[in-house]
């Protein structure tokens, strides 16, 4: 049987995985890898991101590229997440064989429409709808250089979006995103592909917590936003203790619990405390005001956590709405909240949630059914 090689070009350097699109990108990698895929990665490096040995064990060979980020970039006509990711060296290096590309992201397009490339097998792993992720983050962004910036971007992204034409088939992480693209595209093969992730089985503690967790990158915008909604609109006046925890929380959200003694906030957790708090919990609490991509942090609470509160947003289109309880609105949260702390979770609450996540989040099955619309 002739190998099976693979070109992966990543937006950023895929290891460690502890933010949504690189847990995407890695658990992508090591699952293809055991199933016996080569993997020729490419990745473009971002401040504040190693190179790593890690990533030699599952590819055949990796490449790191700068990233672009002077004033030709800024002001090229491509969107700037794209035009400051183009690399001759990288194209150089694809262009040595025949084997199928997977462009990760819109930010990693930059020769999608390339010429050189014309009877490639290109595959574009769609993560999030760009244009809807700046725009929202935009509507969020309370300073006016930053909501300038990311109007701009999300005119660009709209724009440029139509360059995926030129993908041979597109991977969606969610149902709606997939329905959003066939539409574009109705000449392109658009398949709903769940993200990849970390867990591989439910750890799950029965019984109950004494806190409800808020967690994720909170110097993101669209997360501090989320944030702050929960500290002064939800929490402010129930008797649950809260704990926010996460990468980089801005200095406003720690001066807002400051003195608040149902609130505390845990910076920068370890991979193992994080894992601890999630499973701690009696309410892992996940909002969002933007409808875009998979959230993986759900994936990890329903694999790890006991009662999962969300609002419609944070679901769009998952296929997970029977494992969550839900809430759209200050008033609701509130009495979803209180009567979660009045209940145990048990046995049966997991083994509905084990069934589901087998039927459509399961890491073997995905990498199979890609092995078999790439190659077969």
């Amino acid at each position: 049987m002739q190998d099976k090689h693979l070109h992966i070009i990543s937006f950023d350097v895929p290891y460690p995985p502890n933010y949504g699109g690189v847990i995407d990108v890695f658990y992508k990698i090591k699952n293809l890898h055991e199933k016996g895929v080569k993997i020729h990665l490419h990745c473009i490096e971002y401040p504040g991101r190693e190179r790593t040995d890690e990533l030699n064990k599952y590819c055949e060979e990796v490449h790191y590229y700068p990233r672009k980020t002077g004033m030709k970039s800024a002001f090229s006509l491509r969107p700037y997440i794209v035009s400051s990711r183009r690399s001759t060296e990288m194209l150089e290096r694809i262009l040595e064989d025949n084997h199928p590309i997977l462009f990760e992201g819109l930010h990693s397009c930059y020769f999608l429409a390339d010429k050189r490339l014309k009877g490639r097998f290109k595959i574009y792993r769609e993560s999030n709808i760009e244009h809807q992720y700046y725009y929202n983050l935009f509507k969020v962004c309370k300073n006016l250089f930053s909501k300038i910036y990311f109007l701009g971007a999300s005119c660009k992204l709209r724009m440029y979006q139509r360059v995926l034409k030129h993908s041979n088939m597109m991977f969606c992480v969610s149902e709606k995103d997939t329905s959003y693209l066939q539409e574009q595209f109705p000449d392109n093969k658009v398949i709903h592909m769940p993200s990849f992730h970390p867990n591989n089985v439910l750890d799950v503690m029965d019984g109950r917590g004494e806190y409800a967790l808020y967690h994720g990158n909170i110097e993101v915008p669209e997360n501090t936003h989320a944030a702050v909604y929960l500290i002064n609109e939800v929490f402010d006046d129930i008797d649950i203790p809260l704990v926010i925890a996460g990468m980089n929380p801005p200095e406003r959200i720690k001066k807002m619990v400051k003195g608040n003694d149902n609130i505390s906030i845990i910076c920068n957790p370890e991979d193992e405390e994080m894992f601890d708090l999630i499973r701690k919990a009696h309410v892992n609490i996940l909002v969002t005001f933007q409808a875009t991509g998979l959230k993986l942090k759900l994936l990890n609470v329903l694999h790890q956590g006991r009662f999962c509160l969300v609002n419609d947003k944070m679901l769009n289109g998952t296929g997970l709405d029977d494992l969550c309880h839900i809430g759209n609105d200050t008033a609701s949260l509130k009495k979803r909240l209180k009567e979660l702390f009045e209940n145990d979770f048990t046995g049966d609450d997991v083994s509905r949630r084990e069934k589901v996540l087998r039927e459509l989040y399961s890491n073997k099955m995905n990498a199979e059914r890609l092995i078999e619309l790439v190659w077969e």
